[in-house]
């Protein structure tokens, strides 16, 4: 019997690193949702539910030798994991990968693919009887949001509000130019500098029409939606047998993407205290990281691989199938990436082919 491996997440670094570990480690992927969802695609399965099957991806393809457990940890320590339901999963090597939680439709607020197909369904319907509508922040993806909007809604009436006072900071200021040029282009209302005063007096995703205050006056909306608030999933750690949480919730890591302090449990996605934006593609390379390091190891070997953020970040942001704008390092710096580009490696199909292979049902 080979070494025995549990992944805490089946998210995209998760599914990942459970994929990359099947042929040479017997792995245990934890996971309480159906099936794996591809939260890039949320946004266009809510305006265009005809589409919204292409983002859940069932999880029994994805390990020829391991096995998926259904189930919640609710602890774990080096030699393991404690299930919700009172089981355990002894292992040799544990990956916490558990990701993160956002306010729906950008991510999914239910185990069921049933039950998220049904919600995003229902959210369409309420939002397309919606003439003016409020999204409160302006990240990438309250900014996608409003594209996806408009690409099916053209003349619905899209607000957005924001403390900041700048458009994704941190990226170059032409991206900025390029973005707020789109968006003009779109006809969507950006209302930067400007914070809800409260919050709205109906649910987000409910069409229902509301006045509220913002710092910058008054709002009328007829359904509006959170575009903010990312929360860890690593209640399981609170006992501290591994790590101390930092106070966003996440857990320092060392080059290697140890946990600090264990050699053998490694983090990666969301969860890790790394110095970058949280993205799918950085969790699908820190799981690259760890598990040619997990099999070093299982193979008596020393473990070298490392990861170190890029000091350039990258992003891809679509407004709609056709829009959008990037940033991707280039040996020059950063260079910007043009609607077109954005649109064929990511706006037009977001990405469902790839995921197709790694969960073998293309």
């Amino acid at each position: 019997m080979g070494a025995v491996v549990a992944v805490i997440g089946g998210g995209y670094g998760g599914a990942a690193v459970a994929k990359a570990l099947d042929a040479e480690t017997d792995v245990v992927l934890i996971e309480p949702k159906d099936a794996f969802v591809h939260s890039a695609g949320a946004l266009r399965a809510l305006v265009r539910p005809d589409w919204a099957g292409n983002m859940f991806f069932p999880y029994d393809r994805l390990l020829r030798r391991g096995t998926v457990v259904r189930e919640r940890a609710v602890s774990v320590d080096p030699g393991g994991v404690t299930l919700a339901s009172g089981g355990r999963v002894d292992a040799d090597f544990v990956v916490l990968a558990s990701g993160s939680g956002y306010p729906f439709p950008a991510k999914m607020d239910s185990d069921s693919s049933d039950e998220g197909l049904a919600r995003l369904r229902a959210a369409h319907d309420e939002l397309a009887g919606a003439q003016r509508v409020l999204i409160a922040g302006a990240g990438p993806v309250g900014l996608e949001l409003a594209g996806e909007i408009k690409a099916v809604w053209p003349d619905k009436h899209v607000v957005i509000v924001d403390p900041a006072e700048r458009l994704v900071e941190g990226f170059m200021p032409e991206l900025r130019e390029e973005l707020h040029r789109q968006l003009d282009a779109l006809g969507v209302e950006l209302r930067l500098g400007t914070a809800l005063a409260e919050q709205p007096p109906v649910e987000p995703g409910r069409a229902k029409t509301f006045d509220v205050a913002t710092t910058g006056g008054a709002i009328t909306a007829d359904i509006w939606f959170r575009c903010y608030g990312v929360r860890t999933n690593a209640d399981y750690l609170a006992d501290g047998r591994v790590a101390v949480r930092t106070p966003q919730g996440r857990v320092r890591v060392t080059e290697t993407l140890n946990v600090e302090g264990h050699d053998r449990v490694y983090a990666i996605g969301d969860v890790t205290d790394l110095a970058e934006a949280k993205m799918a593609a950085n969790a699908m390379k820190h799981a690259e990281v760890v598990a040619q390091n997990i099999i070093a190891q299982a193979r008596g070997e020393r473990p070298t691989a490392v990861y170190r953020p890029s000091p350039v970040p990258a992003i891809l942001l679509p407004l709609g199938p056709n829009g959008g704008v990037g940033q991707a390092p280039s040996p020059d710096g950063p260079s910007l990436l043009p609607a077109e580009v954005i649109s064929e490696y990511k706006g037009r199909e977001l990405l469902v082919g790839r995921f197709a292979e790694l969960f073998g049902t293309a």
